[in-house]
């Protein structure tokens, strides 16, 4: 697991983590995930039905229980990045990063200077208007997160120019929308398989880390040995599923059945 240092210098140290992407725009959801000793949450803002009112609840609840949290925001919109620093985040996620020059517009707009993201003393990323300027300004710099999802063949094919880019901080792997991409069937097909060590490669030789998405934890030991240290595993909804799953699935519940049905 992770240290006590900020998400941005983890990161940079590649010290293996693992968090889950939450789909349900609740507090009391963030809070029970925050006592799990998970290294961070990602708010699923791109899928699922985050509005302002409810990112703004989940993020204060993750400040105040001390887990660090990313926002995958829903395009690359400076006013969206904006939205999502604001209110506290540790950084953003942003789906398909399809070049360099996108990537840098992303890493400026997520950062205070002439052209990038604009200034507000009153938030509460800026204490609410407690921290001076220099110091809040200083602070983000230090820390703030952009994560570039690379989910589409472009993307892929750029992927040496997108990892060179200054102040990116990791590269994420979203197999399911590199399948749907190049038409393969599952995110074990050869040509996922392809553009997944393509990423994996470009961030070796930029010293850029990567992350991704994992259903489970049977692949873990085979991307960590890619260099694969960010991982996004599951979300609330599929523990949520596969807890109760295993438990209608148990030779205990399989006993107790039996032992309730009729002529047992």
């Amino acid at each position: 697991m992770a240290t006590a240092n900020t998400l941005k210098q983890d990161l940079k140290s590649k010290a293996p983590m693992m968090g889950t992407f939450v789909k349900t725009p609740s507090p009391i959801i963030v809070e029970v995930l925050a006592d799990t000793g998970l290294d961070f949450l990602i708010l699923d803002a791109e899928h699922a039905p985050f509005g302002r009112e409810a990112l703004d609840l989940c993020v204060m609840t993750a400040r105040l229980k001390g887990c660090r949290v990313v926002v995958r925001i829903p395009d690359d919109a400076p006013g969206t990045i904006l939205n999502a620093l604001d209110l506290g985040a540790d950084g953003i996620m942003v789906p398909h990063v399809k070049s360099a020059a996108q990537a840098e517009a992303l890493v400026k707009a997520a950062h205070y200077g002439a052209g990038g993201r604009g200034y507000a003393g009153s938030t509460r990323a800026a204490g609410y208007g407690t921290v001076p300027m220099a110091r809040h300004k200083a602070n983000s710099a230090a820390n703030t997160v952009v994560i570039a999802q690379i989910e589409d063949p472009e993307g892929v094919d750029a992927i040496e120019d997108i990892a060179a880019v200054e102040g990116l901080d990791c590269l994420f792997i979203g197999r399911v929308d590199l399948a749907v991409a190049y038409g393969a069937t599952s995110m074990q097909d050869a040509v996922v398989e392809e553009a997944t060590m393509k990423v994996c490669q470009a961030g070796r030789d930029k010293k850029m880390t990567v992350g991704m998405f994992l259903p489970d934890m049977t692949e873990v030991p085979h991307f960590l040995a890619q260099d694969v240290s960010f991982f996004g595993m599951a979300s609330e909804h599929k523990m949520i599923q596969d807890g109760f799953r295993a438990l209608l699935d148990s030779a205990e519940w399989a006993e107790a059945e039996q032992q309730a049905s009729p002529g047992a």
